[in-house]
């Protein structure tokens, strides 16, 4: 008898797109010892726009920027499995495709990554800085639409400007640069990548610059992206082996939490540079959405619960009331 082919975990080949497949392919193994889990790493659009603005949002600028590639693996059957940072998932998928599951989400918060004041000769700040210990006019790079709409709604004299790259790339810029005071990146990211924030706020990993300091932001400064610390796992649909394995994978509070979030972000026709935030919460038998949306230039807030089994419903009325 044939051996049974072995299953397809198709991701983009970043070091954290790799952490977080190396990290689904590790439970994988371990739920169905007898499956062979194989890893294929494949090249996306937006890996190949290292230069180009993350921040447009207009439609010169695909949707799926770093997903198309390996839905296109997953349709014509080259993969079985696409790992994604839920985050660059659209919400609309291809016909044939769906989300099948999200393991449990690390933290959702932003960090604020910047300098050191005792360990540079550029300006720097002190241990634990919040966006209020910043002088005026400080500079902070992000592409992130949404993060640079919080950040200038909660400090309008901020300079904010553009940067690109990977995780170490970014807070690498930020320690040499003089013109940037600091970055935002997500702790979901900085976890999976085995970046730990130490209590006095220096972040040890390797390759982590000398010099650098994080603060983490409250939810009342950021909400996150939608999706933010969850990972996506998608699917063909109608595949019964692999439906067997994503029961396995997901984590059904997770699921809901983000079914809620991207039902919102659907209903304000956004994708991922969209300048909205949203988290949901579980709590006892209700989910909890908290939202925002810096559309049209105008900062809308919204608060609302709905039974747990409601999830879809209540993003789709959060965005209906924001929009």
């Amino acid at each position: 008898m044939a051996a049974e082919k072995p299953i397809i975990i198709c991701t983009r080949g970043s070091a954290l797109a790799l952490a977080q497949a190396n990290l689904i392919a590790a439970q994988c193994r371990a739920a169905f010892p007898k499956l062979q889990f194989e890893l294929k790493i494949i090249k996306t659009t937006g890996d190949k726009l290292q230069k180009a603005s993350m921040a447009k949002t207009d439609p010169s600028l695909p949707k799926g920027l770093f997903t198309k590639e390996l839905e296109v693996a997953l349709i014509k059957g080259h993969a079985d499995l696409a790992v994604h940072s839920l985050k660059d998932l659209p919400t609309d998928l291809p016909a044939g495709l769906m989300l099948a599951a999200t393991p449990e989400r690390e933290d959702v918060r932003d960090v604020l990554i910047y300098r050191n004041a005792r360990k540079t000769t550029l300006r720097g700040f002190k241990p634990h800085a919040t966006l209020k210990d910043f002088p005026q006019g400080a500079t902070i790079a992000t592409s992130s639409t949404r993060r640079k709409m919080s950040l200038l709604d909660a400090r309008p004299d901020l300079n904010i400007v553009e940067i690109r790259g990977n995780v170490a790339t970014r807070m690498q810029k930020v320690a040499d640069r003089e013109e940037i005071d600091a970055t935002v990146l997500a702790l979901a990211g900085l976890t999976r990548l085995k970046f730990k924030i130490k209590a006095n706020g220096t972040i040890m990993g390797e390759g982590v610059p000398d010099g650098l300091l994080a603060s983490v932001l409250d939810l009342e400064t950021m909400l996150p992206c939608v999706g933010q610390g969850a990972i996506g796992i998608e699917t063909r649909t109608g595949d019964e082996r692999i439906a067997k394995i994503c029961a396995k994978l997901n984590h059904a509070e997770t699921f809901h939490c983000v079914m809620a979030e991207r039902a919102f972000l659907r209903g304000m026709g956004g994708g991922c540079q969209s300048p909205v935030g949203a988290h949901a919460e579980i709590t006892g038998h209700a989910i909890f959405l908290r939202a925002i949306s810096f559309r049209d230039a105008t900062v809308k807030r919204g608060a609302a619960k709905r039974p747990v089994a409601e999830a879809a419903l209540l993003g789709e009325e959060m965005a209906a009331e924001l929009k």
